[in-house]
């Protein structure tokens, strides 16, 4: 496989190998595409609980469970505010 980066990145890439921490530069970019990886995976994960979340207050609302804009809003929010926090 052949790829190409911009001058910024080949000097980051060249940087990590001159670092010592990694012996090559494919090294460098097998362990970014990993980490590329495990964020995508993440934000997947995260997705899926954000709808879990939304069809159960869709189940509440559809089984007369009331409750105001304000606090579904605060609810949402929280919810998505838990998931950011574990992204990082």
């Amino acid at each position: 496989m052949n790829i190409s980066l911009s001058p910024e990145l080949e000097k980051f890439v060249q940087n990590k190998v001159s670092s010592g921490f990694y012996t090559s530069t494919s090294e460098v970019i097998r362990e970014s595409l990993r980490l590329m990886h495990t964020h995508d995976n993440l934000q997947q994960q995260s997705i899926r609980r954000l709808d879990q979340a939304i069809e159960i207050g869709m189940k509440q609302l559809d089984s007369g469970h009331k409750i105001s804009a304000r606090e579904s809003y605060n609810k949402l929010k929280a919810k998505i505010d838990n998931i950011a926090k574990t992204k990082t």
